[in-house]
This record gives C-alpha cells, sequence and structure tokens, in this order.
C-alpha cells in the first residue's frame, strides 16, 4: 500500500491527527473529507492501534465505507444493526443474527482488525464479550467430552436438536456421533465419539450428508446472542413477575381492564414460548431483566488498542435520535395498551448516552463541513484541501485532457481498475495518446511526479489532494458503472432436488407403481420362519393391506397433486382399474412424446442464420453489468451464444424464478444479433411488462447506437405507425411489445432473434402466430415457472433448456418477520417505509373486501396514498394504478397475489402479507421475491390472524412458523406444488389432468421413457420387475438409523443399487453418517445388488423354500439351451432344472446345509452360525445368478424357452 500511504505523510493534518493518536490527545476532528478518500485517510491512520471501529449513520453508508475499505484490508467485517421496534416478532429472519455472530467471532479470532457499523447497533444493549468467551467450547481429537453434559451446554447455546442437520444452529446425536452446524461456520461438523474419547472431527455437506475433510479441532460459537445460565434465567422471571403485577396494580387503580388483560395474556404466552424452546430467543427485549452487566457493543473493545472513527457526527446523531423517537413513540402506546412491561422500554442507551461514551474513548470525528453535533468538544481539528474526481460518464478524451493537464503541473496519478485484464488494456490504451502509463500488479512503489499508474483495486469514488498533488481515479469515474457486487461462492447442490421420502408422514398417499395409490400406514418388522425383514404398510381402499418388503421400496412414490386440498380417491387391491388408468395415461403421453419428438425433428432440417464469434462490444457490454453473475447465468448465457452461432436454427426455454436474471441473458442475445445488423422482436404479455423491460434495455444499452421502440397500448397510434414503418425500413434495432407485434401490418427488414417472455401466458391463436413467426428465425423463450429437474431430465433433448436454479446473490437479505396481525406494526412498518422514499405492497388475498382493507389502511396512515389492485378489475384500470405505482404516485399497493407474477420495481422494499398462514410456501416465496431488489434492507411482515386455536398450543404454532422461517433459508420451496405448477404450464392443461391421475413421478417416468421409444431408443414393453426372497434377516435396524424418515430414504436409495461400485460407496456413506454397519443392513446391500444382477440376466424371481433356492426365469428370457447342460454340470449336482408349467432352476437345500444341526446352538455361536448360513446362501445364489448370465440371460426378446413366470411374490403378501 506504499503507493497510496506515503503521500499522505505530507499532509499537516495527517501527522497532526496521528501524534494526537500516538499520545492520546483525543477526540480529534478532521474536516473536508469526502467520500471515497475517508477509508484512504482512515486506513493510514489505523496503522497505530489493532483495532479500528468505523461508525456510520446508517446501513447503507456502512456497507460503502465497508466495500471501499477492504481495498486496504480484506478482512474488514460489517455488525449491523437489529431491528428494536420488531423484537415483538415470533420470528426474525436470522441472516442479520449470524452476521453479527460472525463479527463476534473475529474478535476472538483475530489479534487485530477492521469493524464497520452503524451508530444504531451502539445503541443496543448486548451481554459482554466474556459472555461469549465462557459459552465458547472448544473439542479437539483425542479429547475428552461427556456427550450428556455437551447437549445440555448447546441447548443453552441456542442450538436446536433435528433428526438431521439441514441448517445453521442445529445439531442431531446418532449413537456415538454428534452432528452440529455453527452459524459461524461455512459448514457443518460431524464429531465421532469413541466412548468419551473424541476419535475424529470432519466438515462435511449439508445435501448429500458426506463428509469432506478432517480437521483437528473445532470451537463450538454459541447460535444465538442471549446466552443466559439457569440462575439468571430464575431470577430474571422473578423480576419480570414482580414488575408485572406492578404494572397490573396500576391498570386496575386506573380500571383499565382491557389493558390488564392484555397484559396477563401477553406475559403468559411469552412465558409458555420461552419455556418450550428453553433458550434466549425472543428475550431480546427483556434483556436487562436477565443481565444487568449488558452494554454497548462499543465497550467490546480494549480503549487503548482501538481507534474509533465516527463518519459525519451530525448525521449520526441524527439518525440515533430519529431511532430513539420512533422506538419510545412505538413502545408508550404499547405500553399503555398492556403490550409490554416498563423495562422493556429500556433496551436502547440514548443518542446522548453513546455519543458521550465515544467522546471518552480515542475518537477520531471526519466531516466534510466543520460543523459538529452542540455537546460534542473535541481536543483538536484540522482541515484537509481535497476534491472529488468528475464523473467522465465514458468520455475517454475529457480523461486524456485532464491527466495531461495533471501530468504538467507534476501531479502523482494512481487510475484503479476493477479487473486485472482491464487495467493493463487501460494501460495500453493510455499509451497510444502519449501518456507514458505503465501497470503494476501491487501498490508497493512510492510514485514520483508526473508518473502514470494502473493497477488493481476497487474503490466506489476517486479523489485528489490539490496540496498533495496526488489524484487517484477509480474505473466508475470513468465508465460510471455501479460497483459489482462480489460474490460469495455458491456451493454447487447436486443430487436430486427432492428426494422422494424426505417428507413422508404417516397418513401420507403414496402410489405403488402396480397398485395404485394408497394410504402410508409405517413401518413394520415382520418375522417369517425366524427371518426377519422391514416391510412398508400401505393400506387401500377396501381396507385391504399391502406389505412391500422395505428392499423393493423403488415402486412407490409419493403421491402429489395440483389440488392438495381435494382428497384423492384410494385404489382397491386386486381389481382392474388402477391398471386402466395407467393405460389410459399412457396413451396420452405418447400423444405427447410423438408431437414433441416430431417437433424437434422438423427443427433439426432447418437451416439457421450462422451469428458471428462475440466482438470486443459484447465483451465490453456484458462487463458493464453491474452484478455478479450466477453460475447458472452465465451457463445459459454460452449455451445461447453456441446455439446462435451453430447452423441449426435456435429454440431454447429459458426457466427461472422471478429475478433470478433470465432478462440479461435475453438482453446479451439481443446485443449479439444486433451487432449481426439482425432486427430483434421482444415478445411480452402485458402493457406494463413491456414498459419495464422498455425501460430496463433502455438503461441498459446505455450509450451505444441501438434504437429500441416500443409498441403496446401507452403508444398512440400515430407513434405506432412511425415505429411499424421505421422497422420495414431496418432503422429498429430492438422492439417491446404486446400481442400488437402479432398483427398483420407488422413486417420486419430482417427479423434474426425473437424473445418470448412468460410465454405460458399467450393464447392458442397468439402461440400459432408465433409459431409462423418463428420459421428460420432464432427463438428465445423464457418462462417464470421454474421447471423441476425431473421434468427437466424427460424433456431433454426435444427442447434446449437452461435452468436458472441458483438465486441472485442477495443484494441485502430480506428481514423477514413472523407475527400476529397488529395495526400497530403495520402503521410503524409502512411509515418507515415512506420515511426513506419507498413503498409498500400489502397482500390481502380476497376481492371481495379489498375495499374495507384499503380503507383501514388510509386511516393507519392518512398521510400516504394507497390504492388497491385485484385481478377483477378490468385490464386498463389495472394498467392504470400499476403504471401509477411504477411511477411512484402511489404509497401503499393493496393487491391480490397478482404481484406474484414478473412486476419489477426497485423501489418496493417492504411486504405486508396477511393472513400468510393460508398460503403455500411457494407462494410466499414468490411474494417474499417482490421486495429486496435493491441496496437498501428490504422487510417482509407475515401475518396471521389472531386466533384462539393458534393460541392453544404453543408449540403447534411454533412448528408452523419455524417452515416460514426456512423461507429465509433458500429455496427449501423445491416443494411439491411448485414442481406441479411448473409441469402444467409447460405441457398444456389437458395433461395436468393425467398427471393427478398417476402421481408426478410416475407421469415424469412415463414420459421419459414415451420419448425414448418414439426417438426408437430402445423397444417398448413393460419392464417386470424382480423379487428376491432369501431366508437372511435384511432390514435396518432401529438401533442404528432412529428417524423413520431417513431410515425410508435409505431404503429408497439402496433398492436403486445396481452394482457392486455403488453398493461400496453406499457402505462408506452408511459408515461416514451412522458408524458401523450392522449385518442386517450388510445384507441388505447384499440383496439390493443381487437383484439388479438377476434382474440383467432376465430372472423373475429368487425363492428361498424347504428344497432349495427356486430361480423363475422372465416369460420371455431367452438362454442358450445347449449351453444349459454344462452350466449345470459344472455346479456339482448342486443345480438342477425342473421343467414342466412351474418350470425353474433349483439349488438344492442339502448343499447349504453344514451337517450341524442349529437347534442346539444358543447365544452368541447361533449369530455366528446364521452369519455363516446367510454369507452360504448369498455365495450360492450370487453363483447362479452368473452362471445363467453366461447362458444368453439378457436378451429378452423372442418368447418360448418354456419359462412360466411365477406369481409375484408382493401379491402373496397382500392380505386382506
Amino acid at each position: 500500500m506504499e503507493t497510496l500511504w506515503k503521500p499522505l505523510e505530507e499532509l499537516n493534518a495527517y501527522g497532526g491527527a496521528r501524534e494526537c493518536i500516538e499520545r492520546g490527545r483525543m477526540p480529534v476532528q478532521i474536516s473536508g473529507c469526502i467520500d471515497g478518500q475517508k477509508s484512504h485517510l482512515i486506513s493510514g491512520l489505523a496503522q497505530s492501534k489493532k483495532w479500528t471501529v468505523i461508525v456510520a449513520a446508517n446501513e447503507r453508508k456502512a456497507r460503502e465505507l465497508l466495500a471501499d475499505y477492504r481495498m486496504y484490508d480484506k478482512e474488514a467485517v460489517f455488525y449491523p444493526a437489529k431491528d428494536v421496534i420488531f423484537y415483538s416478532a415470533d420470528v426474525h429472519g436470522n441472516a442479520v443474527e449470524t452476521e453479527r455472530l460472525k463479527t463476534i467471532k473475529s474478535l476472538f479470532d483475530q489479534e487485530g482488525g477492521t469493524v464497520i457499523t452503524t451508530m444504531t447497533a451502539g445503541m443496543e444493549y448486548v451481554q459482554s464479550l466474556s459472555v461469549y468467551k465462557k459459552s465458547c467450547r472448544r473439542l479437539e481429537e483425542g479429547g475428552q467430552v461427556d456427550l450428556e453434559e455437551l447437549t445440555r451446554s448447546l441447548a443453552d447455546m441456542g442450538y436446536e436438536r433435528q433428526g438431521q442437520v439441514d441448517g445453521p444452529g442445529e445439531y442431531s446425536i446418532r449413537g456415538g456421533i454428534l452432528d452440529i452446524y455453527p452459524p459461524t461456520g461455512e459448514c457443518p461438523y460431524r464429531i465421532e465419539l469413541w466412548g468419551d474419547e473424541i476419535d475424529t472431527i470432519r466438515s462435511f455437506d449439508v445435501e448429500s450428508q458426506r463428509s469432506i475433510e478432517r480437521v483437528s479441532e473445532l470451537v463450538i460459537f454459541p447460535a444465538m446472542e442471549i446466552i443466559l445460565t439457569q440462575e439468571q434465567m430464575r431470577q430474571g422471571f422473578a423480576k419480570i413477575a414482580k414488575e408485572q403485577k406492578k404494572l397490573q396494580e396500576k391498570f386496575k387503580k386506573a380500571k383499565n381492564f382491557e389493558a390488564f388483560n392484555r397484559l396477563a395474556d401477553t406475559m403468559k404466552e411469552w412465558r409458555e414460548r420461552v419455556e418450550y424452546t428453553r433458550s434466549g430467543t425472543g428475550l431480546e427485549s427483556f434483556l436487562l431483566y436477565f443481565d444487568s452487566e449488558a452494554g454497548s457493543f462499543f465497550n467490546f473493545f480494549d480503549p487503548a488498542e482501538t481507534l474509533f472513527v465516527v463518519d459525519e457526527p451530525v448525521r449520526c446523531r441524527e439518525a440515533m435520535e430519529a431511532v430513539e423517537a420512533e422506538f419510545r413513540e412505538s413502545m408508550e402506546s404499547r405500553l399503555e395498551k398492556g403490550l409490554l412491561l416498563p423495562g422493556q422500554m429500556e433496551v436502547l442507551y440514548s443518542a446522548e448516552a453513546v455519543s458521550t461514551m465515544l467522546s471518552r474513548k480515542s475518537t477520531l470525528y471526519l466531516t466534510m463541513l466543520d460543523g459538529l453535533p452542540k455537546d460534542l468538544t473535541v481536543r483538536e481539528n484540522y482541515h484537509l484541501q481535497c476534491q472529488a474526481i468528475a464523473s467522465y460518464n465514458k468520455h475517454f478524451e475529457l480523461l486524456v485532457e485532464d491527466m495531461k493537464k495533471w501530468r504538467q503541473q507534476g501531479y502523482r496519478i494512481l487510475m484503479l481498475c476493477g479487473s486485472r485484464t482491464r487495467a493493463k488494456r487501460l494501460a495500453s490504451d493510455f499509451g497510444e495518446y502519449d501518456l507514458p502509463a505503465f501497470y503494476r500488479e501491487t501498490l508497493d512503489k512510492p510514485l514520483q511526479p508526473g508518473e502514470i499508474m494502473v493497477s488493481y483495486g476497487r474503490l466506489s469514488k476517486g479523489f485528489s489532494y490539490t496540496q498533495l498533488r496526488f489524484v487517484v481515479v477509480t474505473e466508475s469515474d470513468i465508465f460510471g458503472a455501479k460497483n459489482r457486487t462480489t460474490k460469495k461462492r455458491q456451493k454447487q447442490y447436486n443430487g436430486k432436488v427432492i428426494q422422494s421420502f424426505n417428507e413422508l408422514n404417516v397418513g401420507d398417499y403414496v402410489i405403488h407403481e402396480n397398485h395404485g395409490l394408497g394410504i402410508y400406514r409405517g413401518i413394520e418388522k415382520i418375522k417369517v420362519d425366524n427371518v426377519a425383514k422391514d416391510f412398508v404398510k400401505i393400506e387401500y381402499g377396501d381396507g385391504g393391506n399391502l406389505y412391500v418388503p422395505a428392499s423393493s421400496l423403488d415402486v412407490l412414490q409419493k403421491y402429489a397433486s395440483q389440488d392438495a386440498a381435494r382428497k384423492p380417491k384410494l385404489n382397491k387391491l386386486n381389481t382392474v382399474e388402477w391398471k386402466k388408468t395407467k393405460t389410459r395415461v399412457r396413451g396420452a403421453v405418447k400423444e405427447i412424446a410423438r408431437e414433441l419428438v416430431e417437433l424437434y425433428a422438423k427443427r433439426q432440417e432447418q437451416p439457421g442464420y450462422r451469428f458471428s464469434p462475440d466482438t470486443v462490444w459484447q465483451t465490453e457490454f456484458e462487463e458493464m453489468f453491474p452484478y455478479e453473475e450466477t453460475a447458472d447465468q452465465l451457463d445459459a448465457i454460452a449455451a445461447t451464444k453456441r446455439d446462435m452461432e451453430s447452423g441449426k436454427v435456435m429454440d431454447r426455454l429459458i426457466c427461472g424464478d422471478v429475478g433470478y436474471g433470465k432478462t440479461e441473458v435475453a438482453i446479451r442475445a439481443a446485443f449479439k444479433a444486433v451487432n449481426d445488423n439482425k432486427q430483434v422482436a421482444f415478445l411480452v404479455p402485458t402493457t406494463i411488462l413491456a414498459q419495464q423491460h422498455y425501460n430496463t434495455i433502455r438503461e441498459r444499452l446505455g450509450d451505444y447506437p441501438i434504437n429500441v421502440e416500443m409498441m403496446s397500448r401507452f403508444r398512440t397510434p400515430s407513434q405506432q405507425k412511425k415505429t411499424i414503418e421505421k422497422l420495414k425500413r431496418g432503422e429498429v434495432d430492438i422492439v417491446i411489445g404486446t400481442h400488437r407485434l402479432l398483427s398483420k401490418d407488422v413486417a420486419f427488414k430482417d427479423l434474426g432473434l425473437l424473445i418470448v417472455d412468460e410465454e405460458q401466458r399467450f393464447g392458442v391463436t397468439h402461440k400459432e402466430k408465433i409459431k409462423q413467426m418463428k420459421g428460420d428465425v432464432d427463438v428465445l423463450t423464457l418462462s417464470a415457472t421454474p421447471i423441476p429437474r425431473t421434468l427437466h431430465m424427460s424433456l431433454v433433448g426435444i427442447r434446449d433448456m437452461s435452468v436458472l436454479e441458483e438465486p441472485p446473490v442477495d443484494r441485502l437479505p430480506i428481514q423477514t418477520f413472523v407475527m400476529e396481525h397488529s395495526s400497530e406494526t403495520i402503521r410503524e412498518a409502512i411509515n418507515r417505509e415512506l420515511v426513506r422514499g419507498g413503498q409498500v405492497y400489502y397482500v390481502y388475498n380476497r376481492v371481495h373486501n379489498i375495499d374495507e382493507v384499503a380503507s383501514e389502511i388510509s386511516g393507519l396512515v392518512p398521510d400516504a396514498n394507497v390504492a388497491f389492485a385485484h385481478g377483477q378489475m378490468s385490464e386498463r384500470e389495472l394498467e392504470r394504478i400499476m403504471m401509477g405505482f411504477i411511477e411512484g404516485e402511489i404509497d401503499v399497493l393493496i393487491a391480490t397475489t397478482i404481484i406474484e407474477t414478473g412486476l419489477d420495481i426497485s423501489n418496493v422494499n417492504t411486504i405486508i402479507i396477511d393472513n400468510a398462514d393460508q398460503m403455500g410456501l411457494s407462494q410466499l416465496y414468490q411474494l417474499r421475491g417482490r421486495v429486496g431488489r435493491s441496496n437498501r434492507t428490504a422487510y417482509a411482515f407475515l401475518m396471521y390472524k389472531k386466533d384462539k386455536i393458534l393460541r392453544e398450543v404453543a408449540e403447534k404454532r411454533l412448528a408452523a412458523i419455524r417452515e416460514y422461517t426456512d423461507l429465509g433459508s433458500g429455496i427449501k420451496v423445491a416443494m411439491r406444488d411448485l414442481e406441479i405448477r411448473g409441469a402444467g404450464n409447460l405441457l398444456g392443461a389437458a395433461q395436468s389432468g393425467h398427471m393427478e391421475a398417476v402421481g408426478y413421478e410416475l407421469y415424469c417416468k412415463m414420459l421419459s421413457e414415451a420419448v425414448r421409444t418414439m426417438k426408437g431408443e430402445q423397444p417398448e414393453k413393460e419392464d417386470l420387475d424382480t423379487n428376491i426372497d432369501l431366508q437372511v434377516d435384511a432390514f435396518i435396524p432401529a438401533s442404528y438409523i432412529k428417524s423413520e424418515y431417513q431410515k425410508l430414504d435409505m431404503y429408497k436409495r439402496i433398492a436403486a443399487l445396481e452394482n457392486e461400485g455403488e453398493r461400496s460407496d453406499m457402505e462408506d456413506e452408511l459408515i461416514d453418517r451412522f458408524g458401523d454397519i450392522p449385518h442386517a443392513a450388510q445384507n441388505l446391500l447384499r440383496i439390493a445388488v443381487l437383484k439388479a444382477a438377476a434382474h440383467r440376466s432376465g430372472i423373475l424371481q429368487i425363492a428361498q423354500k424347504p428344497d432349495g433356492i427356486w430361480f423363475y426365469m422372465q416369460p420371455d428370457a431367452v438362454l442358450d439351451v445347449a449351453k444349459i447342460p454344462a452350466m449345470i454340470e459344472a455346479f456339482e449336482g448342486k443345480l438342477r432344472y425342473i421343467s414342466g408349467n412351474d418350470a425353474h432352476f433349483l439349488y438344492l437345500q442339502k448343499a447349504l446345509e453344514t451337517g450341524k444341526s442349529t437347534a442346539a446352538v444358543t447365544g452368541r455361536t447361533a449369530a455366528k452360525e446364521k452369519r455363516l448360513q446367510a454369507e452360504r446362501i448369498f455365495a450360492a445364489a450370487e453363483s447362479v445368478v452368473e452362471a445363467i448370465a453366461g447362458v444368453g440371460g439378457g436378451e429378452r426378446e423372442t418368447k418360448g424357452t418354456g419359462f412360466a413366470a411365477a406369481e409375484p411374490a408382493d401379491a402373496s403378501n397382500a392380505k386382506k
């Protein structure tokens, strides 16, 4: 950093301030500071202290400072403020808490560093650092640990026990294995114990639950901010009860019985909740009752080792006073209504107290002007002369002129670029203008007057020190580009989005491929002839039960349908109705497959236009994108370009949720087409979307000479006519429009690319017209209905598809609160949003009284302009309201869920969802995605009715709410209802009925089979299931995997094993997750592999009977009859072929017996003998299957070997 720090030494203000810091003559003020330069000055002064704490007025300022300061200190961290007003919510989004905990942990881990925070974060009471120090647990390999004691302390630290660890703050115990996911870590850890000794510690992956790498030690940091001992809890409750009594007396005297009762209810409910969670959640506002030593975050730092820097103290003071006033006002009205206790008013320091606290530490005040708050006095003040760099707005020649002027005046010039390649390019560009610039990787060399150095680095704005003749210019000064947000590496989640059994509960509907729809009734262990196995019990419509062996679970699927509320009709056992249903659906599926395949073939034959490879312009245009692309986005962009450059006609579908960056993919493709002098048509379903895309594209294309026009009802007839003429002459490059573009009078000079947005919202006639328009034009279709992976697989190779599954890097996390409907909160939330100049969505999903709700809200916030919108309005009126909202004339929009699709307004950052408990998760997820699209913190309030039913059982309510908070933790919403919705639109309405009939997964399976058949890849025949019934114990003992759904999941995955390689992977995973594998489970794995091999060899059933093991062949199995005698001979009399109606191979029981009678042996010897017997049975069965494969099993085309099929085993298990 020499290049940047050396010039500071020539500054009087810098030298003076540095001396004051060293001698402790503080506080000091430096005025004349400007935005980009503040971080430069602080980084120079910070070198004399271990810690630097930079305090800004609000979160946006703090995050800007953080981005700049990371140029000087990559490890700088941010400590966000909590929202004190909404402490009363049942559930908070945990993103803020996690970020705070990570910062507190870094105070332990590092010797020194930089923390950036806001003034309001310093106002809150928090527990002291020593509390966190005391409650940390350090575990190391070879160390001793008492599991029971550790479990207790994990609960005190705020960890929740789960069956399987899925998210931060959870732990689970299975036998001697403890899994834990500290919120401060990147991934969870698995601790394996040997008795009380820690054997190994490994990190593992949440999705696959497999280990990643070994670590020698692990520090477990608390999972929440409030950590209390049992003694503190006891004392705190006593204080609270005392205060509650006092307040109730007061209400009684005043005859305010409503408040009296409300206080009793509120406190009772709160206490139930705390006792239920047994931890500090929900205690934030009661902190001082429990921990009298709590203080400010600013007290975490040793005053002698820390430099505090306050950015614009006047602004900071205003921010604190605003928070204080808002808090006081809100709390006082709640106190009067009996919603809280007086001590809960004390969760904030006053603005004055925080100012005084800081003025007594070594604090540096940076201001632009000279002013300071009235009661602040400083020991010294210094002034700087500093100027901001004017923005050149991509006018390179202006920059060159300035550079020449600066060089003549002997300035030292530093240019910073956000990428190394661009920096090198810039250095050579200057050379062409006779400016001798050089590129240097690191900033370690002081500059001489007149030198121009270009280097890598990111700052938001440039600055120049006039006295020093030193100037720093950044890339954003030249190009005006917004900062690209840096991106956390997203973990790539492989594996299925839904493991079919992860949510299967007793009572759920399941589908058995051969018997149809039944109800899952749990796992039962059944002993037959002294051999134990697990069966899954399914109840059918006529009271019949079907027991499916757990080793053949691959024929079962969870049933999911579009209408979750409607109960499906159960099938009956042993009737033909299920077969009929399957045949009907199979016919329909075949039809679909034919259409799709024909379409595909036709497209393959047509030659298309080959676009030329990317130009320099294209690269430059893509680098101007202000956000970091997600991996999926980059894949989609690359695939689209490949299609455009190839000789065939492109027809690509891009699926992804709202806000996942589909539009950017389309814009880049459009830019590429225009570069080749082709025209682009962008077709959208609604006028409003047209307007939005038009604005986005205009803004994104900026200064490029590309002509963009719009065709929709927002254009007058004469404007439209002009546009049509220009299109014919080729003067318009990109046209965006509604179905108006499909009218007969619209013609193009040379159309090269058609982009269709939200295809599923166009009617049939429009779709036909689009098809005609397509012809040999490249087409890119965007769709917001996310396509589930399973359906994706069956459509692969028919449509080219790119799926954007990875959510965009969160601009800022959305703070989600779940609470009872409360007018207080609604008023506060709306006011708070309006104060910062934003707008609010209020979702109310009933059309009939939406106007009443609107007038109610107007009553709460009389200053706001409130309007309502719903789908039953006339299109024009809806448009008028929506446009008013987009243009900012309406402050609060009360709407039904129509806002769920497609609108993107970055000024809306608060959403209130009424009756949230009645909406599906995916719907809530979509709605919540409507806010948080800018660099401000967004709020989402999910409200449910005040309701006795919810009140009665605090636990139930909490369980339901747990689901909602998970919203914040990414798309747990790979949920069924979303899978189904996505599928329906893609295949058309007719198909969703068939999907209902057989369930989603079976439908996908049928579709992919039909497509393969149509393409001629495999002959169509009903695949027969191989059954194995051997007398060995084969099940997963309850002591090995306790959780029923994990067990089901394992059964299903074991049933799908195909070969030895997969089996050894499975063994590794079982040992890794659950410890050593018991023999019964080992047998289960062996049976699965045997079953797969038998199926390949054409064997229908292997059954062990008193006289030996019977092998039945499939009816159409082809065996080389000439080789059979030799095969039988090789077994030396142990194997026979039995002909007749019931033809089969028989491996004789005698060959399996050792001659010892097992009746006499008991205990350990018996277990050993049982294992040896199992080994003999497996060896025999495996050798026969191998031999049969050797005589040509598997080729199953012609019939006539005289092998009859046996009745499948699971039919014999069906008991009335």
